[in-house]
């Protein structure tokens, strides 16, 4: 985890803001990075609050930009405002160091010091701050990231994702503005992955601290995050809303065997009988597997386009029971030349699905015309 600085102290990013024209709360990072081979060329305007995912494949910059925010990228240059903290500005010749910037870093690898304890570990982060600009008390850390039970345990006693809990625990600890996450699930196996995940989802609802996290995973992105910026060759290719930008049909993503469509609902009623629950949202109902989950609790999901069909009137008797209507709005070719991808209106809510393009021309597919999404599955995130 990189060096935290201690709020308020003289010459911290606070005291640089002044320097700094004050936008409205709001991430503005703009950075230029060249290196043999490759350049970092990036001008975005990030949400102040929430998960803000960089993704891309490998080697796109998504770690050189998440270096670039926290000033360990000597080359950079360019403009940084953090909620109306002014951490870099070449412009005006400002530039907050890296242990002056109120952040909080998790790796890969939870750096631990192997000679503390738990609880020594998350104290070394908690002492860097004057007790008056704590905002995350210990036992708040310690129960949001339910590590109650290792606090006495060694480093080497603990399993790869304990750790990482540990080391997310430890930053937040830090009373970071910002906190930055570089691919923390990469290291964990399938089944440590999910231990973990449910633990990030509530640092995303229960704190006022944006996160930018980086990760190459979709199902990752589409569990986590609410903003969505996609990296290619160390441009911005998209940046934008995470359920406008999976739906749109002139990025890579819309290529791919995952492709498909984020969408929150709420629980709206369980059928105990045929053990299903009825999920709502803008512009119809979903029903999936039964959940645990109580009427009026939001959960997200995700609908394939490869479990999308389309018919031109509303087809009875099938076993599809999730039958939305909508409006086509575009049509592209897809990865290969026998299939098409649709993008519809469901009401407000998006929807993709892949056809053949033998089926598009017999349906006669085209913007505004009126047909039936036959939804196959629902895949629940979380």
């Amino acid at each position: 985890m990189a060096d935290v600085p201690q709020p308020g102290a003289a010459g911290t990013a606070t005291g640089a803001a002044a320097g700094c024209a004050r936008p409205a709360a709001g991430i503005e990072a703009r950075f230029a990075v060249d290196y043999a081979g490759f350049r970092l060329d990036v001008d975005l305007r990030l949400p102040g609050r929430g998960v803000t995912a960089l993704f891309g494949h490998s080697g796109s910059g998504k770690t050189t930009l998440l270096r670039c925010v926290a000033g360990l990228e000597p080359a950079a240059r360019g403009r940084l405002v953090v909620n109306g903290e002014c951490w870099q500005d070449d412009a005006r010749r400002i530039l907050v160091p890296t242990h002056r910037r109120a952040l909080g870093y998790v790796f890969q690898e939870a750096s631990l010091f192997p000679h503390l304890s738990v609880r020594r570990n998350l104290e070394f982060g908690l002492h860097r701050i004057p007790a008056a600009a704590r905002r995350v008390p210990l036992d708040h850390a310690v129960a949001l990231l339910g590590i109650e039970a290792l606090l006495e345990r060694m480093p080497d006693r603990l399993s790869g994702g304990e750790r990482q809990r540990v080391g997310m625990a430890r930053a937040l600890l830090t009373s970071p503005r910002i906190l930055l996450m570089d691919e923390p699930l990469a290291a964990l196996d399938h089944r440590r992955k999910q231990e973990i995940l449910p633990y990030l989802e509530r640092l995303h609802d229960e704190l006022d601290i944006p996160v930018l996290y980086v990760s190459h995973a979709p199902d990752e992105v589409v569990r986590l995050a609410d903003h969505v910026v996609m990296l290619g060759e160390g441009k911005a290719m998209a940046a934008g809303e995470l359920h406008a930008t999976m739906a749109r049909l002139d990025l890579p993503t819309a290529f791919t065997e995952d492709a498909g469509v984020v969408v929150d609902g709420t629980v709206a009623e369980h059928d105990d009988h045929y053990h299903l629950t009825r999920l709502d949202f803008p512009g119809g109902a979903v029903w999936v597997q039964r959940q645990p989950a109580p009427p009026g609790r939001r959960l997200r999901f995700r609908i394939h386009a490869r479990d999308v069909s389309l018919a031109d009137h509303l087809v009875e008797g099938s076993s599809i029971q999730n039958l939305l209507p909508a409006i086509v709005e575009e049509v592209v070719g897809a990865d290969t030349p026998a299939h098409v991808l649709v993008r519809l209106d469901a009401g407000g809510t998006a929807l993709l699905a892949r056809i053949t393009r033998r089926a598009a021309e017999q349906l006669g597919l085209r913007p505004g015309r009126r047909m039936w999404a036959q939804i196959k599955s629902v895949a629940l995130l979380g």
